[in-house]
């Protein structure tokens, strides 16, 4: 059975900057499309980012373009998510998640693996 971990989160300022990581173990993400999900209080579940298993695009909702950034280090099985700029409404608990093959965000009802969460709280 394959587990992703995030890791990364905390509490920084407006403006501030964060990096998440999530790291699977028992299986590789060779091949599987890797995508960030985040839940404020009291709101759905959105995508943020993914980052394609079959050729590496990317894609990003458009409340984070020009400040996230998702990459992927296939050798030490993790994706990260570089977050720069960030505001108050970007507070959540963040999450990642796997799907073989190609995915987009759209479809949060196909990626099967999920991390516990980890949260960021933006705030002065």
């Amino acid at each position: 059975q394959g587990q992703l971990v995030e890791s990364g989160g905390g509490l920084v300022q407006p403006g501030g900057s964060l990096t998440l990581s999530c790291t699977a173990s028992g299986y590789s993400l060779d091949y599987y499309t890797i995508g960030w999900f985040r839940q404020a209080p009291g709101k759905e579940r959105e995508g943020v980012s993914y980052i394609s298993g079959v050729d590496r695009s990317t894609g990003y909702v458009d409340s984070v373009k020009g400040r996230f950034t998702i990459s992927r280090d296939n050798a030490k099985n993790t994706a990260y998510l570089q977050m720069n700029s960030l505001k108050p409404e970007d507070t959540a608990v963040y999450y990642c998640a796997t799907v073989f093959g190609y995915v987009g965000l759209s479809r949060q009802d196909l990626y099967d693996t999920w991390g516990q969460g980890t949260q960021v709280t933006v705030s002065s």
